[in-house]
């Protein structure tokens, strides 16, 4: 990344650290209509809810991200959970489609930014996590927490 490239973020999905481990991570162009680009500057709402990236016919796109009507648009308003097209290099497609096949990992995406006035999105190669290893990540924090609470507690003495 050169010192030109300003990130500036949208949305950022945070059930996806909790519900998956993320393998690898990628950079993709998404494919929008005015309407969107313009929501997404007025701050629209953005939602990541059961969104995922499908690979048809050697291209990727996005699934059931939500991204809110423009208000002030006119009559070609978008569809809120439209599919949409992400732009991503040949070999990171194909790469992407065979682990996806092998191995049972599903792509989701990450997190919503602006690089360069362009909207990118970070989609990350993911394994989903069983409940029993969500609680013990639960249990674990939980403990880490009372630790050093204790431990804050000791040093004021």
């Amino acid at each position: 990344m050169g010192k030109s490239d300003k990130i500036v973020p949208i949305a950022e999905n945070k059930e996806a650290k909790a519900k998956y481990d993320i393998l690898e991570t990628y950079e993709a162009g998404i494919v929008l209509t005015g309407s969107e680009v313009k929501s997404l500057r007025n701050k629209g709402t953005v939602s990541f809810k059961d969104s995922f990236v499908r690979i048809q016919n050697g291209e990727a796109f996005l699934y059931n991200l939500y991204i809110a009507p423009y208000k002030h648009a006119t009559i070609n308003n978008h569809d809120p959970l439209r599919t949409r097209k992400l732009l991503l290099h040949k070999r990171e497609i194909l790469r992407l489609g065979g682990k996806v096949q092998e191995k049972g990992l599903t792509i989701i995406p990450i997190k919503l930014y602006w690089k360069n006035n362009k909207v990118k999105v970070l989609i990350g190669l993911a394994k989903g996590k069983k409940l029993h290893d969500r609680r013990r990540e639960l249990k674990e924090r939980a403990i880490k927490r009372e630790l050093e609470r204790e431990f804050k507690g000791k040093i004021h003495l």
